[in-house]
């Protein structure tokens, strides 16, 4: 559904045994900000090249596979970057990127959280070394194997009719309205998810649930599976803690929401498109 150019995956190929290719997208995260350059008011990572200049020193590196038939890197470093390159956080290429890169750059994120949060096993606290085979961590004492995690996530636009239910969050800037989110509870199924966060955070039935599309969400690793629902019964009563207001929008005449980048944007969107058809 969000990646449907044949050349926007990432293929795990086998990296290059002579070394880092100069042309290789290198994503580096220094104190959790990305290094890039910018260009024309559009971020890119820097090459291998560009990064031999960067006063940072690397405390990790991992290969991410090719893209695009450009080897990628994932690196953690520590330094001082000046300019052309520049540190920023990862949000602030959503929007700015084309979504393939602004996924990869997720990716890579992921991952230089995940290595750093496992070079010791949970379980002994011996250091752990690369699994031989698989994207993983294993613990050459009692065997314990960490795979890169992901959080599974509901998000639904709720109908009514012509309307959409939108919300604002507690901790938004004034004025911003998505949809409703949450994470999927242990023991729990989507469907399921879905109907008690809608329930917990506006107090509202839904029924007819609809499956649209999934989409990766770095902050910091969930896989968001995105829906509409219509609404069943009940009045809106917000999650004082999460959601500071939400109310029933006619499609024609919508708050501030997300861009189309973001899967919360896009379900917006698909419901607009459909009732300006239906409207026609």
């Amino acid at each position: 559904m969000w990646l449907t150019d044949p050349d926007s995956f990432v293929s795990l190929a086998r990296e290059p045994e002579d070394g880092t290719p100069g042309d290789s997208h290198c994503f580096v995260f220094i104190d959790g900000q990305l290094l890039s350059i910018v260009e024309s008011g559009v971020p890119r990572p820097v090459t291998s090249d560009e990064f031999r200049w960067v006063d940072a020193e690397i405390v990790a590196k991992i290969y991410l596979g090719t893209w695009r038939n450009v080897h990628c890197y994932a690196i953690e470093a520590r330094g001082n970057p000046v300019a052309p390159y520049v540190l920023g956080d990862l949000n602030s290429w959503l929007g700015r990127v084309e979504s393939s890169m602004f996924y990869l750059a997720g990716r890579a994120k992921q991952m230089v959280d995940w290595n750093k949060d496992h070079l010791f096993c949970g379980r002994c606290g011996t250091p752990t070394d690369d699994h031989p085979t698989d994207r993983a961590k294993q613990c050459s004492k009692c065997g314990l194997i960490n795979y890169p995690r992901l959080s599974p996530s509901i998000i639904v636009l709720v109908r009514r009719g012509d309307e959409a239910l939108l919300a604002r969050n507690s901790r938004w800037r004034h004025g911003m309205f998505s949809t409703i989110a949450g994470f999927v509870e242990p023991g729990e199924s989507i469907e399921q998810t879905v109907h008690r966060e809608v329930l917990e955070e506006v107090g509202l039935m839904v029924q007819n649930l609809r499956y649209l599309g999934s989409q990766p969400w770095p902050f910091p690793n969930s896989l968001m599976l995105g829906f509409h629902a219509d609404y069943h019964s009940g009045e809106i009563a917000c999650n004082d803690e999460e959601i500071a207001e939400a109310r029933w929008f006619r499609y024609d005449n919508l708050p501030n929401r997300p861009g189309s980048t973001a899967i919360s944007g896009w379900l917006i969107d698909k419901f607009v498109d459909e009732q300006k058809r239906l409207a026609s």
